[in-house]
């Protein structure tokens, strides 16, 4: 009875998390895998016995590291070769496994070595290949597969990454322009995991955006939430800046940011945490445009963009970046009232349309391409006679 009492005192005392904090959404995840243990060879009648099975990471659109977690606690084994018999000189090859992973994962060893990346449907990446069989060039003896603990890590591939302090209006934007429900709240950090959303357009046209947490000063050196924002702007095409008219403070502690400093804070973490990152197309949308006095600050902040070469000295060293981005387009939205969203929504299609003719030029225009496929159609179709 005591013993009964105490278990239901423990209970009360687990804390069950919030469920905004229980998200099914999983960008990382540790596993132990082991290849097959090639078998046994028959010296006396030269038999030769089955190779290890081999663990293996195969992409998959409808997969997701959350299925994947369930191993975590298990070492993931391939089957063990065949022993050489009498009847059978040469033994079977152990069975393989194959894990269905998300696109976008990259395969890390235990030392950081990287194994492999899988981008596309169907990529296969070995992450413990099976031990050889019984020869004689290793006296008929079967050898130990590989033993490996690995990381998958997902970098989310999307059209579009959107870059912003928090509380500049992100998923308030994403909601607007397209089908996805992100948490919205007027505080900073309401966005503590990724979310993705669909643009859809009339012609059947889709891009992909995502909604990444808010970046504080420090993020490149993995303050706040870091790294874990970062690493998902790698694998975007296009990256859009979303600022606040009025600027951001973190806190009453910190230091008051201007519109124009946000935007040269966002530009310096993006270029101490990976240079490259400076070479990605970048569209900027100063938000919150239906508030009093909006209109101005966005006029000096558009002089102060196309002139910041004269002016970078005044910039306080600290949030002053080296590499200044250059962007293609600067316009002031409000995603509250919906405020120029669809004109947002049009130039993110042009410019990701000029990338796609700049990388491939015999790209077809999707509106031709959708009238072409609803000709076929109709060519097809039944004939009334």
């Amino acid at each position: 009875m005591v013993f009964i009492t105490k278990i239901c005192y423990a209970v009360k005392e687990i804390k069950i998390p919030r469920n905004y904090l229980r998200s099914k959404f999983l960008d990382s995840v540790r596993l132990h895998v082991k290849g097959g243990t090639g078998g046994t060879g028959l010296p006396k009648f030269g038999g030769l016995g089955g190779q290890g099975g081999c663990v293996y990471c195969v992409g998959s659109e409808n997969a997701n590291l959350r299925h994947m977690s369930k191993y975590r606690a298990k070492t993931i084994t391939a089957g063990h070769g065949e022993d050489s018999r009498k009847t059978k000189i040469v033994g079977n090859p152990g069975s393989d496994i194959k894990l269905e992973v998300p696109l976008g994962v990259t395969v890390y060893r235990e030392d950081g070595k990287v194994l492999g990346t899988i981008d596309k449907e169907g990529d296969t990446v070995i992450v413990a290949r099976g031990g050889p069989g019984g020869n004689p060039d290793n006296n008929f003896l079967g050898h130990f597969g590989q033993i490996h603990h690995i990381r998958l890590d997902l970098k989310l591939i999307a059209d579009i990454g959107l870059v912003g302090f928090p509380n500049a209006g992100k998923s308030s934007l994403l909601k607007a322009i397209s089908r996805a429900k992100p948490r919205i709240a007027n505080y900073p950090f309401t966005t503590i995991k990724p979310n993705k959303g669909i643009i859809q357009y009339e012609d059947l046209r889709q891009i992909s955006m995502a909604d990444l947490p808010g970046l504080i000063e420090g993020a490149h050196i993995n303050i706040g939430l870091g790294h874990k924002f970062l690493k998902h702007v790698e694998r975007t095409k296009l990256l859009l800046f979303i600022a606040d008219v009025e600027g951001f403070r973190l806190s009453p502690r910190h230091t008051k940011r201007t519109c124009l400093e946000t935007v040269l804070l966002l530009n310096k973490e993006l270029e101490l945490y990976d240079p490259e990152l400076l070479n990605k197309p970048v569209i900027l949308a100063i938000n919150k445009m239906d508030l009093n006095g909006a209109e101005d600050i966005f006029g000096k902040v558009k002089e102060s963009l196309s002139n910041i070469h004269n002016i970078i000295e005044k910039i306080p060293e600290e949030i002053r970046p080296e590499n200044l981005i250059s962007f293609q387009d600067i316009i002031g939205i409000s995603a509250l009232k919906g405020s120029s969203v669809e004109d947002l929504k049009q130039l993110l299609r042009k410019r990701l349309d000029d990338l796609a003719e700049e990388s491939n030029p015999d790209i077809i225009e999707p509106s031709k391409l959708l009238k072409k496929n609803r000709a076929i159609v109709r060519e097809r179709g039944p004939q009334i006679t």
